[in-house]
């Protein structure tokens, strides 16, 4: 009697906590409600299930303990049972599928009209890539990463010349406008997560991962590596910043462009060469 009471409390408990708990979703701040809704189904035939079998092993451990007297029958099949179990089971993971199946299709499926900018992980911050004016993202390759060029953007290809490049970094996104990230990486494994957008991906080197959404609530939000990187991964942590268009141009129009920040790279070089020859003078130190 005590283990089926003890056992019953379980369930009661686990329930109270399910419906009082504290650490529920986070405020949606995108057009992915319906991943939620996927999750909540995901519960709900996962919490009947959980119900059902702990209510019916406390069943079984008041109805069938060990009384002086008694003997257990033997019966090893039961093929009805088995059936409906199998139905049943069947019937449950369909529909913890299906709608997971539907809004995958939407969450790779981007708009036409969605635009488009890049995302690197970096051990550990992030850094984000825009199109310029032509609305074109140029060519990368991470064999031309370097100190100069993080992004490893092909400095031939003249599509990349007005490419916007925001290295560590806030990202500003418009409101209400369909964003399709695409997410590439020059080291090893990430995961670009705001938890508000309900939107997350592997971030894969060697390959250009993606997913779209769209932001629909103004505000500042936190991104976070969702994949162990390495030594650092607690602290690779960004911003996003989701605003109305006008604040959002007004930012866009003060970032630099490659062709702008590889000058500038040049520049220093050039400086850092002039001041090592004019050190090499006599009477230089004076």
């Amino acid at each position: 009697m005590l283990v089926a009471v003890l056992l019953l409390l379980v369930v009661v408990a686990s329930v109270l906590f399910h419906l009082t708990s504290p650490w529920w979703f986070s405020p949606l701040a995108s057009n992915w409600g319906y991943v939620d809704t996927t999750i909540i189904i995901t519960f709900w035939i996962t919490g009947v299930v959980y119900v059902a079998v702990i209510s019916f092993v406390a069943y079984c451990v008041f109805r069938f303990h060990h009384r002086k007297g008694i003997k257990a029958a033997y019966n090893p099949e039961n093929k009805k049972l088995e059936w409906w179990l199998t139905i049943a089971t069947a019937v449950g993971v369909a529909g913890m599928l299906a709608p997971g199946l539907f809004v995958w299709y939407d969450f790779v499926t981007v708009p036409q009209d969605a635009a488009k900018l890049e995302i690197v992980g970096k051990q550990w911050f992030w850094s984000y890539r825009l199109p310029g004016k032509d609305g074109v993202l140029g060519k990368s390759d991470t064999r031309n990463v370097s100190s100069e060029n993080p992004l490893g953007i092909d400095p031939k290809d003249p599509l990349g010349q007005d490419d916007v490049v925001i290295e560590a970094d806030a990202l500003h996104l418009p409101v209400g406008k369909p964003v399709k990230m695409l997410l590439r990486s020059t080291d090893v494994l990430h995961d670009f997560y705001v938890p508000q957008f309900r939107a997350k991906m592997d971030i894969v080197p060697g390959m250009v991962t993606y997913f779209w959404f769209v932001p629909t609530q103004t505000g500042e939000y936190q991104v976070l590596c969702a994949e162990l990187c390495g030594i650092g991964h607690h602290t690779m942590r960004g911003t996003v910043i989701v605003e109305e268009e006008s604040p959002y141009q007004e930012w866009l129009n003060k970032q630099k462009t490659f062709q702008q920040l590889s000058a500038q790279a040049a520049k220093g070089y050039g400086d850092k060469l002039d001041l090592a020859s004019r050190e090499k003078m006599p009477g230089f130190a004076e």
